[in-house]
């Protein structure tokens, strides 16, 4: 259902609470209110990718998945400050199928916009460590200052530590490799 749908459909709701009120009928009017509250906080949270989001934290990619793939046409059914988000999800579903093919996704996310600091974390790291898996080192470095600077609350500390671990192996790696020839 499209925005301008969702907002006609609460705006008519919220007349005809208002109309049971001057009334007498609050018993209809208080959940008429209630539901058309509902209504205009889907304008601004998507249904769709609320649930993915939660099935993403119970780790149920295909659950989640299935979600996502209820939003058709995301510019016309999202708000434009999900459309980031949108994106970054899709990002993190297909990280775990194909991960090099997830990183348009990660950077369309980044390139829209993300609000909050540690979503921009996540993409940069995730960012990175596609980076890593193309060997490509200077890259996965960048990408990592860049989620380190982005993770103000040190939520995706452990995770940025590790991957600068795995950095250093892969140097010691590539003089192993040198070294016998």
């Amino acid at each position: 259902m499209s925005n301008l749908v969702r907002l006609i459909i609460g705006f008519a709701l919220l007349g005809a609470a208002v109309a049971l009120f001057i009334f007498g009928y609050w018993g209809w009017g208080i959940p008429a209110v209630l539901f058309s509250i509902f209504i205009f906080i889907t304008y601004f949270y998507n249904e769709n990718m609320l649930i993915a989001q939660w099935y993403l934290r119970k780790d149920n990619m295909p659950k989640a998945e299935v979600f996502l793939g209820r939003i058709t046409n995301y510019e016309k059914q999202l708000n434009k400050m999900q459309h980031g988000y949108f994106n970054l999800l899709l990002g993190l579903i297909e990280s775990r199928k194909a991960p090099l093919k997830s990183e348009k996704y990660f950077k369309t996310a980044l390139s829209l916009g993300l609000h909050m600091d540690h979503n921009v974390a996540m993409a940069k790291l995730s960012l990175a460590g596609i980076a890593m898996a193309k060997r490509n080192k200077r890259e996965a470095q960048m990408y990592l200052a860049e989620a380190k600077k982005a993770d103000k609350n040190k939520l995706l500390a452990d995770q940025i530590k590790q991957m600068k671990d795995q950095l250093g192996m892969l140097d010691k790696q590539q003089q192993v490799r040198y070294s016998h020839r």
